[in-house]
């Protein structure tokens, strides 16, 4: 089956950019809450040895409601430079004629994913920080101080610690979106053109889900090293059977991961 994708040339680079840029705005502080239990819930923190809800609960009780919104002003701060980064890169990949194929498409968005992180992979790592600590006790205090005193304090390739996963994980999520969009057609019973905006919505929620799920044992194990675990300090061994042992909690619930706890 061959699929192409016609380059959209409505819209100029700046205005691409503005757009993707305050719709990322608008999404990151709308599912900042989400975001937050979840990375406590990735992290290991006291916050997140309960179900989901009683997570939301535990951290409302101990941190308040601003809580929930810890770390967002970076988060949309490093959202700009990705933003540039990952359309300038993609852009770059499409053909002379406008038009790429639908494989060629997913690669080089994943290629420009990993351009992007490249950049603001140490506001990721501020980020991360900033939201797993305690906002009543802080140790970090936005994001500038936050990467100055990780330089100071443990260096520069703390900032960059676990970048590796951000590149392995774009290999399973990039499969993921290439295999839910090739088989579109035949969830639909119809050709990829002939698709409402309805039915587009619903195809990027399946791709971003089975690519997100895919992928989600990488970003884990990633958010365990950001925060300094002393097992996962570096790519090893270690970190590559957690992303095994992840993978098979994901499809068994039998896997214990305590012993990766910060």
């Amino acid at each position: 089956m061959v699929v192409s994708v016609k380059n959209d040339t409505r819209l100029t680079s700046s205005q691409s950019f503005l757009c993707a840029g305050f719709a990322g705005l608008f999404s990151k502080t709308v599912t900042s809450p989400l975001e937050v239990v979840k990375i406590k819930r990735q992290v290991g923190t006291f916050h997140g040895k309960g179900g989901f809800l009683q997570t939301f609960i535990v951290i409302y009780q101990n941190e308040g409601l601003r809580g929930f919104w810890k770390g967002n002003m970076v988060s949309c701060l490093r959202l700009f430079p990705y933003t540039a980064v990952h359309l300038t890169t993609y852009k770059n990949m499409h053909t002379p004629l406008g038009f790429i194929s639908q494989w060629r498409a997913i690669l080089a968005g994943g290629l420009a994913g990993v351009a992007a992180a490249l950049l603001t992979y140490p506001l990721e790592v501020a980020e991360t920080r900033l939201i797993v600590q305690n906002c009543r006790q802080r140790t970090y205090i936005g994001a500038a101080h936050t990467i100055s005193k990780i330089y100071r304090n443990e260096g520069l390739p703390a900032l960059y610690r676990g970048f590796s996963l951000t590149v392995l994980g774009a290999v399973p999520f990039s499969v993921g979106c290439y295999v839910v969009y090739m088989n579109l057609d035949k969830l639909w019973q119809e050709p990829s053109f002939r698709f409402t905006p309805l039915q587009n919505f619903i195809n990027g929620c399946i791709a971003a889900g089975v690519a997100q799920t895919l992928s989600y044992p990488f970003e884990t194990v990633k958010r365990k090293m950001q925060v300094g675990n002393k097992q996962l300090n570096k790519f090893n061994l270690v970190c590559f059977s957690s992303i095994l042992c992840y993978f098979y909690k994901f499809f068994s619930g039998n896997c214990d991961f305590d012993y990766l706890d910060p």
